[in-house]
């Protein structure tokens, strides 16, 4: 009757959101009076979700899963949640789960709400709140199926840390040929940068940096903030950063929890995809650009002056507390 959570993790790391999403499993486990038990799939040390709540790892070893299948994973969570007698699954809400978790809930006869954003207000009737039309609203939404797929919305829950006993043991799903119906060639990636996924801040270009050449200044800013780099449609339209980096309602969605849009005038699209970030700072010399509406801060004035100057301040603000 455990609550199964699903962490992923990549090159045997598990990545921040598994933490949250082990966070907020145990939420719901003891609103319910049971315990977390997790699924890692290829991971390394699974003893350290034990510090966010998890009594129980079902660690997964197949080379065959190297390379995320969301039939294959799905198949692995569907078969572990039946295991263990699981009434609640979590995933969180990156591309992968977003991907997995139908086919999960179909495999288990299961409802599914996405982009949770708190702990069930109820677990009887089981109700939960979530973002609905791109992140303008909030739904409250029952949940009347006998197993329950939540996918928690990203930075919603948090990670809190509550040490529990954890142990592992193996376990070894049955998977079908047919899992694997689509075949995972390759896959290119970016080692040496934040990426947009994981990042708590995003520091976000559009068309008024001029011109590709000018990225070294955003890219500095990033990196002084440990920060990923991304940027509007248009700049990704006209080559001047690579799509990986667009963002809005038509690219990646953002829920950092700080967002700084430099040079971007704020198009509808634009913001609903960066809605769900917590803070939002614009920086713009047009005082009249949509984004300011938007913003919690804003500086009007040129990119050129402003963000030169910002990176400066930050480098000695951090050489005087370093």
């Amino acid at each position: 009757m455990s609550v199964i959570v699903y962490t992923e993790s990549e090159n045997g790391s598990f990545k921040k959101i598994a933490h949250e999403a082990v966070s907020y499993a145990k939420g719901i486990a003891d609103a319910m009076g049971t315990s977390v038990t997790a699924i890692a799939v290829n991971a390394g040390d699974s003893s350290e979700l034990g510090k966010f709540g998890a009594s129980k790892v079902l660690e997964v070893s197949n080379d065959k899963l190297n390379n995320f299948n969301a039939e294959a994973y799905a198949d692995v969570v569907a078969q572990a949640a039946k295991a263990e007698g699981a009434k609640v699954v979590v995933l969180t809400s990156s591309a992968n789960s977003k991907f997995m978790a139908p086919l999960v809930a179909v495999n288990l006869e299961a409802g599914y709400v996405p982009n949770v954003t708190e702990l069930p207000s109820s677990t009887s009737p089981f109700t939960v709140k979530h973002n609905v039309f791109t992140n303008k609203a909030f739904s409250n939404t029952e949940i009347n199926t006998e197993v329950k797929v939540l996918g928690l919305g990203k930075n919603a829950y948090g990670i809190k840390e509550n040490e529990t006993s954890v142990t592992a043991e193996a376990f070894s799903p049955t998977l079908a040929e047919g899992d694997f119906s689509t075949e995972v060639v390759s896959v290119d990636k970016a080692t040496d940068k934040v990426t947009i996924a994981d990042a708590e801040i995003v520091v976000s270009a559009g068309r008024g940096m001029k011109g590709p050449e000018n990225w070294g200044m955003i890219e500095e800013l990033a990196e002084t903030l440990g920060a990923a780099t991304a940027c509007s449609k248009p700049v990704s339209d006209m080559g001047w950063r690579p799509h990986s980096e667009h963002v809005g309602q038509t690219g990646k969605p953002v829920a950092s929890n700080l967002y700084i849009a430099i040079g971007i005038s704020g198009a509808i699209q634009h913001l609903a995809g960066i809605n769900a970030s917590k803070i939002k700072v614009v920086i713009n010399n047009d005082p009249e650009a949509p984004f300011f509406k938007a913003a919690d801060y804003g500086i009007v004035g040129d990119a050129f002056e402003v963000v030169p100057q910002l990176v400066e301040k930050l480098k000695e603000f951090k050489a005087q507390n370093n």
